[in-house]
């Protein structure tokens, strides 16, 4: 990727696709789903279960752990629409339609997030809550058509072996425009009035999450293999016969329920109990991670390239697994154990997420990939995302009820701690099993890698 930005100054995107040879509107198309996407991390951003706006949102309504990790569950939750979407996209390929329809209504209905403390009467208690719940379970259900018609779009307009590339100088650059933005956002919760601070931030926020559908409109609709009526038993039953696809499906869930016991209450636990302000958790959080994305996606780029996914997948998910535990160090006020925990645990999830990506593409065949994809987010998204986050939330509370981990190994620590022995335990045992899509060993990638730090070292 770096030859590419050197040579005569040429855009990156334009030589790679002169690489392959892909028509003028091929191009367009590809450039239009990148262009969507900014929009659309953009959008998540504001629109997202942990992000600040979020957070302040819900300490508004006085949600407490239990209901903040419902609404962090529920859009995991309504991946399982997406099974019976992936059906009907197989059926009648119209995707730009879906986009253009659920996925509008689904990203628009965020603008009302910020009316509900100011439209919806404070009593009876709770209503505003569960308005909250109610709007964000509807959002959810109509964006579960997203996921399964963006991706398997973009994998039949693109070719196999440019994906890596792409999605690695598509990461570098989103990162670029979070870094922007997150300081922008982080600013008006600052600064802004708290009578109208959520209205704008979270019509802000609808907003671009309807530029990200519209973009799709614009896009030439490309399909590998033509309409038909999809048996979802003869699905289920292939999927269940493909054994990479199934081990990296068990892999990727047990994964995220391990990650998301616990980093969804980080940013929570940041702001209530460590003190710090929305402008410090977005430059020391969003920004760090920005950073840390845009110096290290190359890097796992050609890393991905030469040594295989399955390398990839595990020394990030090691590395990764470690860096909450720097919250073990926090004390009211202190900036080091955000900065940390964001920046590392950034650099190394990204290189997670390029390996699974990646691997969930190679993995699936071309026919029934919009299926393949459905079936991968629902169990890892319900079973992962959504069940470690409950789970989470309910530790929480049923250990303040008990009285237990008080004083400097408070329950938010104890559940830092519980959750790193987890994620390494799958790393170790679930990762390596993984197919790899190069000859390389870990053993041999490591290797590489020491012996070019340390020539770099001695010159």
């Amino acid at each position: 990727m770096r030859k590419l930005f050197k040579r005569n100054g040429a855009n990156p995107l334009s030589l790679l696709y002169d690489e392959f040879s892909l028509p003028k509107a091929i191009r367009r198309s590809l450039n239009l789903i990148l262009l969507g996407n900014i929009f659309g991390n953009l959008h998540g951003i504001i629109c997202g279960g942990g992000t600040t706006a979020m957070v302040g949102l819900a300490n508004e309504l006085q949600a407490g752990d239990l209901a903040f990790g419902l609404i962090n569950g529920i859009p995991q939750a309504a991946a399982l629409l997406q099974i019976p979407f992936s059906v009907l996209v197989n059926r009648t390929h119209q995707r730009k339609k879906y986009m253009l329809t659920l996925g509008l209504f689904s990203r628009a209905l965020w603008m009302l997030f910020g009316l509900i403390p100011l439209i919806v009467p404070a009593s009876p208690a709770q209503l505003r809550l569960w308005t909250l719940i109610f709007l964000l379970g509807v959002s959810s259900c109509c964006g579960s058509v997203i996921n399964v018609c963006w991706l398997p779009w973009f994998s039949d307009l693109a070719p196999l072996r440019l994906r890596g590339q792409w999605f690695s100088f598509r990461d570098m650059l989103v990162a670029g425009f979070n870094l922007g933005f997150g300081l922008l956002v982080a600013w008006m919760l600052d600064t802004l009035p708290v009578q109208t601070r959520y209205i704008v931030v979270f019509a802000l926020g609808g907003f671009l999450g309807m530029l990200d559908m519209v973009c799709f409109g614009f896009c030439t609709e490309k399909y590998s293999d033509p309409p038909r009526r999809l048996r979802f038993r003869s699905v289920l039953k292939s999927i269940r016969e493909n054994r990479p696809f199934c081990r990296l499906v068990i892999m990727w869930t047990a994964w995220c329920f391990t990650s998301n016991l616990c980093a969804p209450y980080l940013g929570r636990y940041s702001i209530n109990e460590m003190g710090l302000s929305f402008m410090q958790m977005t430059v020391f959080g969003t920004a760090a991670a920005a950073i840390a994305t845009i110096l290290v996606m190359p890097r796992w780029g050609r890393t991905l390239n030469q040594y295989g996914c399955r390398n990839v997948m595990l020394f990030s998910t090691l590395a990764t697994s470690l860096t909450d535990a720097f919250y073990l160090f926090s004390v009211p006020g202190s900036i080091w154990p955000v900065l940390l925990r964001n920046f590392l645990g950034a650099a190394c999830w990204s290189g997670c997420n390029l390996a699974a990506n990646s691997m969930q593409l190679s993995a699936s065949p071309d026919e029934g990939r919009p299926s393949y994809i459905a079936v991968f987010a629902c169990i890892t998204s319900l079973a992962g995302v959504a069940l470690g986050t409950l789970c989470g939330g309910t530790l929480l509370e049923t250990w303040e009820s008990m009285g237990w981990f008080t004083g400097g190994l408070d329950r938010m620590k104890a559940l830092v701690i519980f959750g790193v022995v987890l994620r390494l335990l799958v790393t170790l045992r679930l990762v390596p099993p993984l197919e790899n899509d190069r000859e390389h060993t870990p053993r041999e990638a490591l290797a590489a890698a020491f012996g070019s730090l340390s020539r770099r070292i001695r010159r």
